[in-house]
């Protein structure tokens, strides 16, 4: 499938052969019964709540990338993020966005979280996250992962508009 055509059935992209334009982290940072997410105030996103990440630069891992964008979007350091997932998702207008996301996790920081101009950051009970906030796919994974799951997930958007999901628990 060339770059100018997707199925009508969002179902039917060939996920085997499928290949990102972009690569990207997300961080769960866990404290006790909350969780660090931002207010996302630049970029894909802007306007949504979401966890601390961002793409993944030339020559990095995206454990470095996860433990760069935390550093930088809310000022605070972290150790031994653990993978817990990878969202793939396929963006079928507009810029046509192909976005491989690897979701870490870390119990293992230092510092206080502060805002900056890519984030507004705030901590979050687990049993209060404002999914009517945050992009419509994160309600399929993100309550797994908070309870430890690890997962692989493909979702195809129109714009914001979530068109079809597959997520797989390991």
């Amino acid at each position: 499938m060339n770059e100018d055509q997707y199925p009508l059935d969002p179902a039917s992209i060939d996920w085997t052969s499928w290949r990102p334009s972009m690569r990207a982290t997300l961080l769960f940072l866990h404290r006790g019964s909350e969780i660090l997410l931002i207010h996302k105030k630049s970029g894909l996103g802007r306007g949504k709540v979401n966890a601390p990440g961002g793409k993944i630069e030339q020559g990095e891992s995206a454990s470095q990338a996860a433990v760069r964008e935390v550093s930088e979007e809310v000022g605070i350091d972290v150790w031994n993020p653990e993978e817990m997932g990878i969202l793939r998702f396929q963006f079928i207008h507009g810029e046509r966005l192909a976005l491989h996301c690897v979701v870490f996790r870390s119990f293992e920081f230092s510092g206080e979280a502060h805002e900056t101009p890519e984030a507004d950051p705030f901590w979050c009970p687990v049993d209060r996250v404002p999914y009517e906030k945050m992009w419509s796919d994160d309600q399929y994974w993100l309550p797994g992962l908070l309870q430890g799951g690890k997962f692989d997930a493909d979702f195809v958007f129109d714009d914001e508009e979530l068109l079809w999901r597959n997520v797989r628990w390991r």
